[in-house]
């Protein structure tokens, strides 16, 4: 058996146009002027009091940003013009590992589990996936807690686990768990920053991340 565990905005789901329009409604409830497009993702992956932390510092408004920051991304996710659309090949991807027997999927992401929940709802994944763990389960990435608790709920082993993230959070996190760390080039942080965080390697197309993965199938 292997477990293979999704980070979700940036790597299954483009949810760029939103974060960043939360992010700036946020910074404007505080009175505050919104961080570049560029500095706005580079956050994304951490818990939220982690991301504003590293964006105004810890003597900012994190609290008071963290909670606009809900209440305007709950807003904006009802508006047709803004969605948290799938990368293309992510639901085929997913759905093939689904009929896997001898896949476990797991989801570990910066997102609240209310957040995960309703992407659960939207694309039917209900049941696919045997273990989640949220910004509300665990200490923010890159800290390992959520795959340590990952592969505690689904008896798996580092050997067998394979962590799949576009950012360096979720290098360092896959490392500090001792699982196999496989970065994705269609997220937000560069291929050569997730290299440089650890990523066994990075995967250009969700065709070739398919490819690395069913061989680690075949292998077990």
């Amino acid at each position: 058996m292997i477990l293979i565990v999704f980070d979700v905005d940036g790597t299954l789901v483009d949810s760029q146009h939103l974060i960043v329009a939360a992010q700036a409604e946020a910074f404007a409830a505080v009175g505050l002027p919104a961080p570049t497009r560029e500095r706005s993702l580079s956050v994304v992956g951490l818990s939220l009091p982690q991301a504003f932390t590293a964006l105004v510092g810890a003597d900012g408004p994190v609290v008071a940003l963290s909670e606009a920051y809900k209440q305007a991304f709950g807003r904006l996710r009802a508006r047709a013009e803004i969605r948290e659309s799938l990368f293309p090949g992510a639901a085929d991807l997913l759905a093939r590992l689904n009929r896997e027997p001898a896949v476990q999927l797991g989801i570990a992401t910066g997102k609240s589990r209310r957040g995960v929940d309703h992407l659960v709802a939207v694309h039917g994944w209900e049941g696919w996936f045997s273990t989640v763990q949220t910004a509300d389960d665990a200490p923010s990435k890159p800290h390992p807690a959520m795959l340590e608790q990952a592969m505690a709920e689904t008896g798996a082993d580092p050997a067998r686990t394979v962590m799949i993230g576009d950012s360096t959070y979720d290098m360092v996190m896959a490392r500090g768990a001792h699982v196999t760390a496989l970065g994705v080039a269609w997220g937000y942080h560069a291929p050569e920053a997730l290299r440089a965080a650890g990523a066994h390697a990075v995967m250009e197309s969700f065709s070739q991340l398919e490819a690395a993965l069913y061989a680690r199938i075949a292998a077990v």
